[in-house]
């Protein structure tokens, strides 16, 4: 509340349901968030279709929402001259330990990343290039960029596609008809209203959810909290989806990345941009005990999970060892964090610490479910449609195609466009299921219609949810290990607290979106829960630890963990698929 201008501010206070006001929009292509791979979707849908009438339905404000809000200095995917869409997929392939994958999911957006990340830079964005003119690598797939304005140049070109967007409106639900996505439900954040979204397709694009766990860098997860996800993308897209039996895939290979302590920054500018090793307290090179499976250039969730290995040996702290930088070297390498993390440069300068003569201490993240840099998300076939029809995904929240990244979930914002609109094609929107529209307008308000009552607030739901998680879900504060009873432990006691939702309180339309935000956190608890208790192995360490199964075990689990709730009864079954190769090569190198 106290970050928001009261200028802003709407104190709407209903007394009962006949005080809000409902809002019938329809359209033919409902965008559900209107970040990265969003606003990609809005671009090409006017392009494939110059009169598809398409609608965004933003939880924030178009021009600095999502995980891209604030800028980026690199396109961590570019294909460079001499490679092929199948290198890539051989690379990420590698990269997650040899899969399990979705290879043809990879492939494709694979050949249309370049293509997308070209347009960034036709829209206005700046990619750093040698004098010859040649694009400016710093890794073998990474690319440097001027990236303060990436996310307004993305949204100035949904604009002018032509789409009509709904700023400050949250999606709480979706809308079915007969088995299929009709649209969405929501309300609007500071105007109070209930919207209704009716629409022939629907792509889901909110990003990952990147609050389910406690971060160590503050007693207090309500504010202040360093952690290096997108604090507002809390995982909405998987819990409207999940709730309406759509089958999510591999939400146990969790997101865990190296950052910098303290401060939860970004270290790939440090060490890939700056050549900046990674030693222990010893002053030992940590990844020289990782020779054998590549060393620096071993799978990330290694590079992520050895300097924890570090700490639990005794051999910790560990550090970026940036000592060997000249002054004029640590000097652009500060301006480089300007263009994504300016606050970490205040940051050092707060402790007085010259990064030439004392490295930059490094640390583990909390754990995130991200399908643009791991594979949870939601099973998608090549159109991009999932499991419900009508309902797409893109970005974060598609799944099975890991290290997708911003150009990978600007591609993957094309193709979710063309599938859209081929599905819509001849299709009339049916009519709405009034009753279901009332049941949900009524749990919409209901904490806030019950504000005098005496109840659980909505921080202290999520700071419980989030302590569980971190405590018996394999969080940084257990090194991100877990085992069999720990989990069972959590499914208890999630489903506690998914019991005690009729107890929260909203006191306005901010803390009442914070309510929703919340209850979406728990209900995908629930589900990565259920997929880290269902791999019984440890295939990604550090993503994934089983400390009751320590070892890998291709014999039972070379595949994808799926799970589906049943929006009957609410009951979540976990199963299986197969994991197939089709790119050739060795799977475990690039």
């Amino acid at each position: 509340m106290a970050n928001i201008p009261a200028a802003h501010m709407r104190q709407f206070t209903p007394e009962n349901l006949d005080d809000v006001e409902t809002v019938v929009v329809e359209t033919d292509l409902l965008i559900i968030g209107g970040g990265n791979a969003g606003c990609f979707v809005a671009t090409e849908a006017a392009l494939v279709d110059p009169g598809v009438r398409v609608t965004i339905m933003e939880k924030a404000e178009i021009m600095r929402s999502g995980a891209c809000s604030a800028g980026m200095d690199a396109i961590n995917t570019y294909i460079p001259e001499g490679k092929t869409p199948e290198d890539l997929v051989r690379w990420s392939r590698a990269q997650v330990g040899g899969g399990p994958l979705r290879e043809d999911l990879a492939l494709s957006n694979a050949r249309e990343l370049n293509e997308s990340v070209d347009d960034l830079e036709r829209w206005g964005l700046p990619i750093l290039r040698d004098e010859q003119g040649r694009i400016r690598y710093r890794g073998k797939w990474d690319i440097s960029i001027h990236g303060e304005q990436l996310k307004p140049i993305m949204a100035e070109k949904a604009l002018e596609s032509g789409a009509d967007v709904y700023n400050r409106v949250t999606a709480t639900a979706l809308i079915m008809h007969e088995g299929r996505c009709t649209g969405a439900m929501g309300f609007g954040v500071r105007d109070g209203k209930f919207y209704i979204f009716r629409a022939k397709a629907t792509v889901v694009s909110t990003g990952g959810a990147g609050t389910l766990y406690k971060s160590y860098t503050a007693d207090s997860t309500d504010s202040g909290a360093q952690i290096w996800m997108c604090p507002y993308c809390v995982g909405t897209g998987y819990a409207i989806g999940f709730r309406q039996g759509a089958e999510l895939t591999s939400l146990e290979q969790r997101w865990v990345a190296t950052r910098t302590k303290d401060f939860c920054g970004p270290v790939d500018t440090i060490s890939v941009g700056y050549g900046a090793p990674i030693i222990n307290a010893h002053g030992e090179r940590v990844m020289s005990r990782y020779e054998h499976l590549g060393g620096d250039a071993a799978p990330r969730y290694i590079r992520a999970n050895a300097p924890m290995e570090e700490w639990l040996a005794g051999r910790g702290p560990c550090y970026c060892d940036t000592t060997h930088l000249s002054p004029e070297t640590a000097k652009a390498m500060m301006e480089d964090y300007l263009n994504e993390r300016p606050s970490f440069v205040l940051f050092l300068a707060s402790r007085g610490q010259d990064v030439t003569r004392e490295p930059i201490e490094i640390y583990g993240s909390d754990p995130y479910i991200l399908g643009g840099h791991t594979g949870g998300g939601f099973w998608v076939d090549m159109q991009r449609m999932t499991t419900i029809p009508g309902l797409f995904a893109a970005g974060e929240t598609a799944g099975g195609n890991p290290n997708k990244f911003v150009g990978g979930c600007c591609a993957e914002g094309k193709l979710a466009a063309r599938g859209a609109i081929a599905y819509m094609k001849d299709l009339e929107l049916p009519p709405l299921d009034m009753a279901a529209v009332e049941r949900e307008k009524a749990r919409v308000y209901a904490p806030l219609l019950a504000r005098d009552e005496d109840g659980v607030r909505p921080v202290e739901m999520k700071e419980r949810l989030q302590r569980l998680m971190d405590e018996y879900a394999g969080g940084v504060s257990q090194f991100y290990r877990t085992n069999e009873e720990r989990l069972d432990y959590a499914l208890k006691h999630i489903a506690r607290l998914q019991s005690q939702f009729g107890y929260l309180r909203a006191r306005d339309l901010h803390e009442l979106m914070q309510a929703h935000e919340t209850m979406d956190r728990v209900d995908v608890a629930e589900a990565v829960v259920h997929h880290l208790k269902a791999r019984k192995e440890t295939r990604w360490a550090g993503w994934q630890t089983r400390s009751d199964y320590p070892e890998r075990d291709d014999a039972r689990f070379d595949c994808f963990i799926e799970s589906r709730r049943d929006p009957a009864t609410g009951k979540v079954e976990t199963f299986t698929r197969p994991y197939e190769q089709l790119i050739p090569g060795d799977r475990y190198t690039a």
